[in-house]
């Protein structure tokens, strides 16, 4: 008779699960607080980025204080801080190298950092931007990013070239992301409220799609990239009259003390289904369900609006939200960092 294998430790993400069976039941199971030696200079530490690594083993986090925090998801820990007072940090990213990541400076010329955690040194940095960046998206199977900065230039890095590979003028890009497939860019412009398509072998002709959201609601918005339309709008609340207020700056807003920019309260799950983000009680987090029926919307709502189907309890913001990419697992942040994994006691709560 085979012995069964014994249970995961305490705060282990379990084996995955189809994630529409668990993901009503996340609940926060760790939270990490900053440090006293690192809020000895700034009380109000704010987390303003996330990052899983390509094994959902590793987590990333950058701080207001200039610093760099590492967590080890599978066994719930916090690995090291690692300074970065000289030159700030802001929206770290994992390279398809786990030990290596690259993260946008706040205090000095603008550069992109290239890090070795595991070392804490740097390998080189990524410099021409003359301006705040605002969105660093790494390639998913190559060792390629992309950078947006408030100096109006997106532009294409290879990890192995100090030198973009190409650049692209566009009016205020604030954030980019790159399709799972890694051969679709979309960048999104604040001042002409629109999101473009760009074919990635083709950086440097005109979008293939553009997106007008100029008279879209203010809030989340889902768009279908196939079809090229705006499938729906995903308040916060079941509540139709609560208001819209950001948690964060505009990301293309320069990083302050006072209202940090952040990489936006919403993530993916991995099967690309579910939506997680903050609710409108800054208190909570809510899920939608994408493949749920939209709805005609309240007045300033728009005809699509997708309700969310459950809320997540955690008494605390939700300002930067993250999916594990390998488990049913969640990261969120604000004040400290929140590991969620599902409570098989814990039922569906209403939004």
């Amino acid at each position: 008779m085979a012995i069964p294998p014994p249970p995961p430790p305490p705060g282990t993400p379990a084996p995955t699960q189809k994630t529409s069976d668990i993901i009503g039941s996340l609940r926060p199971i760790q939270r990490f607080k900053l440090s006293k030696a690192e809020k000895t200079e700034k009380a109000d530490v704010l987390i303003t980025s996330l990052d899983f690594d390509d094994s959902g083993e590793f987590l990333v986090a950058t701080c207001t204080d200039d610093s760099l925090q590492l967590y080890n998801a599978k066994e719930g820990k916090h690995i090291k801080g690692i300074p970065s007072k000289k030159y700030g940090a802001h929206l770290a990213r994992f390279t398809h190298h786990s030990s290596n990541i690259i993260y946008a400076t706040t205090q000095t010329d603008n550069r992109i950092c290239y890090l070795d955690t595991h070392e804490a040194k740097f390998l080189y940095y990524f410099s021409g931007h003359t301006a705040p960046v605002t969105a660093l998206a790494v390639h998913p199977g190559e060792d390629k990013f992309i950078s947006c900065s408030l100096d109006n230039t997106v532009r294409l890095w290879n990890l192995k070239s100090k030198n973009p590979q190409a650049r692209l003028n566009l009016a205020t890009p604030y954030l980019a992301s790159f399709d799972p497939s890694g051969s679709v860019i979309a960048i999104a412009s604040s001042s002409t409220s629109s999101i473009l398509l760009y074919d990635l072998k083709n950086f440097d002709k005109p979008p293939f799609a553009t997106f007008d959201l100029r008279n879209s609601p203010q809030g989340h918005i889902l768009l279908d990239a196939f079809e090229g339309a705006l499938k729906a709008f995903c308040p916060r609340s079941p509540n139709s009259n609560a208001p819209f207020k950001p948690l964060r700056a505009t990301p293309g807003t320069p990083v302050t003390d006072a209202v940090p920019a952040g990489q936006g309260d919403v993530s993916f799950s991995a099967d690309g289904r579910y939506l997680i983000g903050s609710a409108a009680t800054d208190r909570d987090a809510v899920v939608w369900d994408t493949q749920a029926s939209v709805v005609r919307g309240a007045p300033g709502e728009g005809e699509k609006v997708l309700r969310p189907i459950a809320g997540l309890p955690s008494g605390r913001r939700t300002a930067v939200c993250e999916w594990n990419p390998r488990y049913n697992m969640l990261a969120t942040a604000d004040r400290e960092v929140v590991f969620w994994l599902p409570d098989e006691h814990s039922g569906m709560k209403p939004p």
